[in-house]
């Protein structure tokens, strides 16, 4: 057996939540295609923005991005819930964008980890191992999709 068998599995069901083939038939990409700026910025009741959501499910990508080019452990989830203003369609479709960007390159990075590398401490020890943080950001990502489903429905009375 190959030695990122595990890892190229992993890196794939990334994927697969942000651009289909996933169990759960829906992905970032066609929920997050057609939404308008005001939509992704319109608050409904107490609920987070799609904006909002959007960059939240980001902001931990990029953070395993980084942990991944050797960049350390940067993040906080303090500021995970600070996205940038978006005064355009187009700052706003160039951000959905990147994030798309964003997960493929974590997908790949994923993909060329040693199945080894997954077993060992994530930064710190208090953190759990590689494959813990890589399965839970997928998850995280899985629960926000579904809360942008929701929302994007209730917005357009559907």
């Amino acid at each position: 057996m190959k030695n990122n068998f595990f890892s190229e599995q992993i890196g794939s069901h990334l994927y697969n939540v942000y651009f289909g083939g996933n169990w759960t038939l829906t992905n970032f990409k066609e929920v997050v295609a057609e939404v308008t700026l005001a939509e992704a910025l319109e608050k409904h009741r107490d609920l987070n923005t799609i904006a909002t959501l959007v960059f939240h499910t980001n902001y931990f990508l990029k953070t395993l991005i980084r942990v991944l080019d050797g960049k350390g452990l940067t993040g906080s989830d303090k500021f995970s819930f600070d996205h940038p203003s978006f005064s355009s369609e187009d700052e706003w479709r160039q951000y959905v964008d990147e994030t798309l960007n964003d997960a493929k390159q974590l997908s790949e990075s994923i993909k060329k980890l040693s199945d080894d590398l997954l077993m060992e401490s994530f930064a710190d020890n208090k953190y759990g191992s590689y494959n813990r943080n890589l399965w839970g950001v997928i998850e995280h990502c899985h629960y926000h999709l579904g809360q942008i489903v929701v929302i994007k429905k209730l917005l357009r009375g559907e």
